[in-house]
């Protein structure tokens, strides 16, 4: 899962260059994500734990499903087709049809990937040795392209997203069901939680703080546009100190340490509960 305001996402990416103080925001976070337990998304990421490149570990969209889980989600379907919900039967809705966000730093949109369109500029932003670190998706455009067709391919729990502020794409997520993800099995996971992953594009959109902004933002999208879920979770690499810090300003809060598959993470909450307090 991967990182938070860095090349990574997401998960949270290292400082830019020497000369440029850290910035929280500035982590590569992800797909929270990938690494840890590979799901999509980076290792370091601010915002996940899978391991982009097929380092060996579990695929988010591998993971099966329990008979207890498969019931409380085929009851949860029940309920909302009863009530009329927009999202029966659906893991996700479409982050496309949230509106924008009026963030300090201009209006910002999710944008669902579109393969053909964006793999160049996706796979331009996973060669930044930043983003590698994290991501693990360094290599031609084919790697890329096999993280992002698997979650486009799937059941929909995964889906990846271009990050556009002002009109300008300077960013990548993936929004997910935590819950339904491998990292479900390192923490007390509840319905519905919504997972995040992200990485910071352009080197010109570093170090200012973005990370910060763009998720809370996010995170406030999520929350205001999936009614079901009571809280926004991310699992940076714990020795991540920006890409912690950016969440902590974002409005998370520390939960706990958590030891995944090729990493020691800060699990990171927004809670519903407190969004208004944080």
């Amino acid at each position: 899962m991967p990182p938070a305001d860095a090349p990574a996402e997401s998960d949270t990416a290292p400082p830019e260059t020497a000369d440029a103080p850290p910035d929280p925001a500035d982590a590569s976070t992800e797909q929270a994500g990938p690494p840890p337990e590979p799901r999509p998304g980076p290792s370091g990421a601010g915002t996940g734990t899978g391991s982009g490149s097929g380092t060996g570990t579990e695929d988010t969209l591998d993971l099966k499903l329990t008979e207890e889980l498969l019931a409380l989600i085929g009851e949860d379907r029940r309920r909302a087709a009863a009530t009329g919900s927009a999202s029966s039967g659906e893991l996700l809705t479409d982050p496309g049809t949230w509106p924008g966000a009026t963030t300090g730093a201009g209006v910002f949109h999710l944008v669902p990937v579109v393969l053909e369109r964006d793999l160049a500029l996706i796979s331009r932003w996973m060669n930044d040795p930043a983003v590698a670190a994290f991501w693990e998706l360094a290599g031609p455009d084919s790697v890329t392209a096999d993280h992002i067709r698997t979650q486009l391919e799937g059941d929909g729990r995964s889906i990846p997203c271009l990050g556009v502020l002002d009109g300008t794409p300077m960013s990548y997520w993936e929004i997910y069901r935590a819950d339904l993800d491998p990292l479900a099995r390192h923490y007390p996971a509840r319905l519905h939680d919504t997972g995040i992953h992200l990485l910071i594009g352009g080197v010109n959109h570093r170090g200012k703080g973005l990370g910060t902004t763009l998720l809370r933002a996010v995170a406030d999208l999520a929350l205001d546009n999936l009614p079901r879920s009571g809280r926004v979770v991310a699992e940076p690499d714990l020795r991540n100190t920006p890409s912690v810090a950016a969440f902590l300003s974002a409005g998370f809060r520390f939960s706990a340490e958590v030891d995944l598959p090729d990493k020691r993470a800060a699990l990171m909450i927004r809670d519903r509960t407190y969004r208004d307090h944080l």
